[in-house]
């Protein structure tokens, strides 16, 4: 096999033996992963999916019949700027570096370690999903989102392999040997040890949690150390697609809930076999929040650092017209003494809530397009996303209780009324008893609606999935 077909790359990896030899001896160690944590089933059938072969308009989306064990992994970096500077920090005009300053060695391991832990976390989360697949079109996105997350593990270990000499080494193969959810090894952030057994949470994920994903590469593909930016601009690419499955995913259940909600004489779509908009509403407060806290604390010197040293900026940083972040203060909701006040936090150490601010924002955007279909329905229910101190576990305001709208509140309140806000045992054993495998051509789950168009222009019951 050649070494393209075997780790496609634009990344000159047959000048490199020594990197070729070090990714070739992982290799064996990921397709062992894989198999073990991997997508459970299906792994000799053909999958319908798209491949990355190069970075150019045509390459990064290519779609054939692959069977998942085979699909190409590769390495790939976004085309390099034309002698482009640092846009942030203390660093603020200086030529990118190509090598990890050794000053910063230790953080941007740090940061890559974590960022690469999400990848394969979320695989595993998501492993026995297929058996309950509600279409053949679901589970052939699912395995799309899945392939795309292992690429990206090898996207952060080409890094730590070709930057970080022997602990990069190490840390590469510690990313094989954690497991989501393990009580010895868990995955380092929490939000990817908990467990997605049904589809309702898994388009909740690919809609909240890869959002997040989403600012922190666009955080990542400002910094200052090259290859970093240029890997998470590549992996940017694919990560709209995720990101498409869960807020369309979701669109596509509130539209079924509507169809429900009219069918029944109490307007009840659970009871005809659907999720009705209330229990979606303690999803999205449940997914949501726990989102929210992967962009870390509020107020950060870990934050402050990154961006002092140009490792990681802020989303889309050409947007702000102070680079340097040295004079401005970000005006922070607190609570002191059980009440809401303000504090002027200097603007470097609030770096996280600042990206926070921007996936608020875009999340929104999303729910907006999910009550316009309930408004068209001419049904008066309005999702809404919670406050971001609600349901909170890490920053500053957890340990505090808050109700959806942010209001402060006693936890025997929250407890008495925690049941009101997020899922009940009841309401998840009700979404898994909904989850039966739907995988005929063409064919749809009862509680979802079909999606408004298929893959790459194929229509809706194309043979995305073709069994061995």
């Amino acid at each position: 096999m050649h070494l393209h077909e075997k780790i496609p790359n634009n990344v000159n990896l047959h000048e490199d033996r020594k990197l070729l030899r070090a990714l070739e001896k992982w290799q064996p160690n990921y397709m062992k992963w894989w198999q073990e944590a991997g997508p459970a089933g299906f792994q000799a059938d053909d999958i319908y999916l798209r491949t990355a072969v190069s970075v150019g308009s045509e390459g990064w989306a290519h779609f054939e019949y692959v069977k998942m064990p085979d699909y190409r992994w590769g390495i790939f970096l976004a085309l390099p700027g034309k002698d482009r500077r640092i846009p942030f920090g203390d660093f603020l005009g200086n030529p990118v570096w190509q090598e990890v300053p050794g000053e910063f060695r230790n953080s941007l391991r740090r940061i890559i370690v974590t960022q690469g832990d999400t990848e394969p976390a979320s695989v595993e989360q998501q492993r026995r999903l297929s058996s309950s697949a509600p279409s053949m079109y679901d589970c052939r996105n699912l395995f799309q989102v899945n392939v795309e997350e292992g690429r990206h593990l090898w996207a952060m270990v080409y890094l730590l392999h070709a930057h970080f000499g022997r602990d990069g080494r190490e840390e590469a193969e510690e990313l094989l040997e954690r497991r989501s959810g393990d009580f010895d090894k868990p995955r380092i952030l929490t939000t990817f040890n908990e467990p997605i057994d049904d589809w309702l949470s898994f388009f909740m994920f690919t809609m909240f949690t890869d959002r997040d994903g989403k600012y922190q590469l666009l955080a990542l593909a400002e910094s200052g150390f090259d290859p970093l930016s240029r890997t998470t601009r590549f992996m940017l690419t694919e990560e709209a697609h995720h990101m498409f499955v869960g807020e369309t995913g979701i669109g596509r259940v509130v539209r079924r809930a509507c169809e429900l909600m009219k069918q029944d004489p109490n307007e009840d779509a659970r009871a005809q076999g659907g999720i009705d908009l209330p229990m979606l509403q303690k999803y999205i407060n449940f997914w949501y929040s726990a989102s929210l806290d992967l962009f870390g604390g509020e107020i950060s010197s870990n934050a402050a650092d990154y961006f002092a040293s140009g490792l990681k900026g802020r989303a889309k940083e050409e947007r702000y017209d102070d680079h340097v972040a040295l004079s401005g203060h970000y005006d922070l909701e607190i609570l002191e003494e059980g009440a809401l006040g303000h504090k002027l936090v200097p603007m470097r150490n609030a770096m996280n809530e600042v990206v926070r601010d921007a996936y608020v924002e875009d999340n929104q955007r999303g729910v907006d397009r999910w009550n316009r279909i309930i408004r068209e329905a001419g049904i008066d229910f309005t999702l809404r996303l919670p406050s971001r101190r609600f349901n909170r576990k890490m920053g500053i305001y957890a340990g505090h209780d808050f109700d959806p709208e942010g209001k402060p509140i006693t936890d025997v309140e929250f407890n008495a009324r925690r049941f009101e806000w997020l899922p009940t045992e009841s309401d998840r054993t009700h979404v898994r008893n909904l989850m039966q495998p739907v995988l005929e051509r063409g064919k749809m789950a009862h509680w979802i609606a079909p999606p408004a168009a298929g893959i790459n222009g194929k229509p809706v019951d194309f043979e995305y999935i073709r069994k061995a």
